[in-house]
């Protein structure tokens, strides 16, 4: 297990985990908002990467790629996670057909809970948790899986959650908006030939360094993510 007061994710090629107060406190819970197409899951693409260049194990839960489409997607951003895959520092879970399959699911949130293994490592990924839990989530269902996410958060692990707010009631959103220590939003906005992204930090509880609020990025192919110079900070 990862023993330390903040979980980075730096690498050197971008400024990304520095303006995120260089990494994220032991025991956050993160909550990363957006539309379909916004940019969730490249964001947490290159935080995992982040993460298991410095040591810290990461479980991603994805319902966008198998894991040959993952293994791909990484490579196809230059970052390699081969190795991390075969020596066990990342744990990677396609849940494409039981997102499927959970329309019929009432028990989904249960279920999740008690799959143990998702919640051995440092850091726990899970994109998209409203995909996952859409037909099976209300109130108390919603409660009893933050706080159980909060009891791993007890334990110094971190757990990133991303929704599309579309997908799940306001009331159900707001709770978990509420409830976690980061909250960031995507926002992105088309302009010329272009699609201008933009992190928006909303809360940060705990940070070791200076957040920046506002943070423009884009994607490059053989890059990764890439922070703009002019992002506002």
């Amino acid at each position: 297990m990862y023993l330390a007061d903040i979980y980075p994710f730096s690498i050197s090629r971008d400024e990304f985990n520095d303006k995120l107060g260089g990494g994220f406190p032991s025991g956050s819970f993160v909550v990363i908002e957006g539309g379909s197409g916004g940019g969730k899951s490249t964001i947490t693409q290159r935080l995992t990467y982040g993460f298991i260049e410095n040591k810290i194990s990461v479980t991603l839960v994805s319902t966008q790629l198998t894991t040959k489409g993952f293994i791909n997607q990484m490579y196809s951003l230059d970052y390699p996670i081969a190795p991390y895959l075969l020596n066990g520092t990342l744990l990677y879970i396609p849940v494409i057909p039981l997102v499927q399959a959970a329309k019929s699911r009432l028990d989904f949130v249960e279920r999740l809970m008690s799959a143990e293994e998702l919640f051995d490592k440092d850091v726990i990924i899970i994109d998209t948790i409203s995909s996952l839990i859409k037909y099976s989530a209300n109130i108390e269902k919603s409660l009893e899986l933050i706080s159980f996410f909060k009891k791993l958060n007890g334990i110094g692990k971190v757990i990133i959650l991303t929704i599309e707010p579309s997908q799940l009631s306001e009331e159900i959103t707001s709770m978990f908006r509420s409830s976690c220590d980061i909250y960031i939003t995507l926002k992105s906005r088309p302009m010329a030939n272009e699609v201008k992204r933009t992190v928006v930090v909303n809360k940060f509880t705990g940070a070791k360094g200076p957040v920046g609020q506002m943070i423009g990025f884009r994607i490059e192919p053989k890059v990764g993510l890439v922070v703009e110079i002019a992002s506002v900070s």
